[in-house]
C-alpha cells in the first residue's frame, strides 16, 4: 500500500474506526465472563455482552487501551511501521504525524513492537533449525564502563538468541546445493548459560526438529529437547554454509538497527528485534503486512 493508496482508503477517523470494526468483529470479541456473543451500541462504540451486559469499548483489550491517541494516528503509525523494511524511530514518527509530545508517540510504538513479538511468540519453528547468538550494540551505563568487562559480557554488547527454519535444496540437473529459509526468531538472553538455552529452545522450537549450531559449551543440553542436534566447530565455512541463514539475520538486524536507531536500551533491545523479524517473517507479504499489522493490534495484549 502506498500513500495515496492509504490516504484513500483511511483519510478520516470515522474510516479508520469504521474498518477497526470491521477486523474486530471478525476474530470475534470475547467478554470477561466468557461469553461471546454481544449487540454492539453505536451511540457508544461499545459492545454489550448478551449474558452479563457488561460492555466492552472497541479498543478494550487490544493494544489501543488506555491510548488518547486517534484511530486515524494508530493507523497512520502502522502505515509507517509497515511500510519499509527498514523502519522508523519514534521521533521520525512523532515528525511524520506532526504530533507535539514524543512520550505518547514511543509508548505507541512500543506497545506495537510488542504486539509484533506477541504474534510471532504464537508459533514455534520446525524442520531443520539453525541457532547461534549474535551480539548486539547498546548504551551502557556509567556503571557498566566503570566495570570494563570484556569477552561476553563486554559494555554495550548484549548477547542474542537467533534461529533460522532453514531446508537444503539441491539442484538435480546441476548437483549444486543451496538453503532455502523461511521463519526465523530472536531472543534476547539474559545469561550465558545453558539453562537459558535450554528454554529458549523449548519455547521456540518443535521438539521434533533438527537443530544445528556450532560447539559452544552452552549448546551442550540442546539434544535432550530436540530430535537431533549436530554441532560444528565454529569458523568462517561454517557461517557461510551449515549457519548460513542465521548469520545473514544477524548481520542485517546489527545494519538495521545501527541505521534507524540511537542507543538502544537493553531493556528495549527485544522490542526492537520483533519489529525486524516480524517483518522478515513477512517479507513478501506486500501490502498484506499493513493488514496484518492491525490484527496483531487486535490480539496483541
Amino acid at each position: 500500500m502506498n500513500i495515496f493508496s492509504f490516504t484513500a482508503h483511511f483519510g478520516s477517523e470515522e474510516d479508520c474506526r469504521n474498518h477497526f470494526k470491521e477486523q474486530r468483529d471478525k476474530v470475534g470479541v470475547t467478554c470477561k465472563c466468557g461469553h461471546k456473543e454481544h449487540y454492539w451500541i453505536k451511540s457508544v462504540w461499545s459492545y454489550e455482552c448478551k449474558k452479563c451486559r457488561k460492555r466492552i469499548s472497541l479498543r478494550s483489550g487490544t493494544i489501543m487501551q488506555s491510548s488518547n491517541l486517534s484511530f486515524l494516528t494508530w493507523y497512520k503509525a502502522m502505515f509507517l511501521m509497515s511500510t519499509t523494511k527498514k523502519g522508523f524511530s519514534a521521533k521520525e514518527i512523532q515528525k511524520q504525524l506532526g504530533l507535539k509530545r514524543y512520550e505518547p508517540v514511543w509508548a505507541m510504538v512500543h506497545k506495537l513492537r510488542k504486539a509484533m513479538g506477541n504474534r510471532d511468540a504464537r508459533y514455534t519453528l520446525e524442520g531443520m533449525i539453525e541457532f547461534d547468538e549474535g551480539y548486539f550494540t547498546v548504551e551502557s551505563s556509567e556503571i557498566e564502563q566503570e566495570k570494563g568487562i570484556r569477552g561476553k559480557g563486554a559494555v554495550g554488547k548484549q548477547n542474542v538468541a537467533m534461529m533460522a527454519e532453514s531446508t537444503p535444496l539441491e539442484d538435480v540437473s546441476t548437483g549444486r546445493k543451496e538453503k532455502h529459509v523461511r521463519y526465523f526468531k530472536a531472543k534476547v538472553l539474559e545469561t550465558h548459560l545453558s539453562e537459558e538455552i535450554n528454554e529458549t529452545v523449548k519455547e521456540s522450537i518443535d521438539n521434533q526438529s533438527i537443530v544445528f549450531t556450532d560447539k559452544s559449551a552452552s549448546y551442550v543440553d540442546i539434544a535432550d529437547f530436540v530430535e537431533l542436534h549436530v554441532t560444528e566447530k565454529s569458523n568462517k565455512e561454517v557461517t557461510q554454509t551449515t549457519l548460513k541463514w542465521v548469520h545473514i539475520a544477524i548481520s542485517n538486524a546489527k545494519r538495521n538497527m545501527l541505521g534507524n536507531y540511537h542507543k538502544i536500551k537493553r531493556k528495549y533491545l527485544q522490542l526492537y528485534l520483533n519489529e525486524f523479524i516480524y517483518k522478515l517473517n513477512r517479507r513478501y507479504f506486500g501490502d498484506k503486512l499493513f493488514d496484518r499489522l492491525i490484527i496483531a493490534n487486535i490480539t496483541g495484549l
